[in-house]
């Protein structure tokens, strides 16, 4: 299936995690292979691989009905349908908002990595932010794809 020419899709790796998880599953992998086995070992991996999978990057994507995010290999995902998107801007986090699916002052927070992000307000009241390292382009892309909305 081809992307429609408006389609808009970034993918942000969150270096971070991917560094701080996998330092700790290196960890836990050494631990097991000098020490006595123990299944918490086991299960400290598995828990950590899931986490890697889940939360090693954020992809967004805007096409004609729908934003959409996805973390890591899917299994986390949200879908906002643009006929429910009042307003949208460019917004800077604080810091210690974090990483991940967080709540905060201003709603929702769906991010990876870095501060910057979109705010989207919903025709229901709620805010949402998507992280991104581009928020010029998934601003643009929404006020495209918002626009050609508007048109039909």
């Amino acid at each position: 299936m081809s992307r429609m020419p408006n389609e808009y899709k970034n993918t942000q790796v969150g270096t971070v995690q991917i560094v701080s998880l996998g330092s700790v599953l290196l960890i836990l992998f050494l631990l097991s292979v000098v020490s006595d086995y123990s299944p918490i070992f086991s299960v400290g991996m598995i828990v950590m691989l899931l986490a890697l999978g889940c939360f090693a990057s954020l992809t967004v994507t805007v096409d004609e009905r729908m934003a959409r995010i996805k973390f890591g290999l899917g299994i986390i995902r949200k879908r906002f349908p643009l006929n429910e998107i009042h307003a949208h801007r460019g917004v800077k986090n604080r810091w210690f908002y974090g990483w991940g699916i967080r709540y905060t002052p201003h709603g929702w927070l769906f991010n990876v990595s870095g501060l910057s992000a979109v705010e989207l307000e919903m025709t229901s009241g709620k805010t949402y932010r998507i992280g991104t390292n581009d928020p010029e382009g998934l601003a643009a892309a929404l006020d495209r794809a918002l626009s050609g909305r508007a048109a039909q």
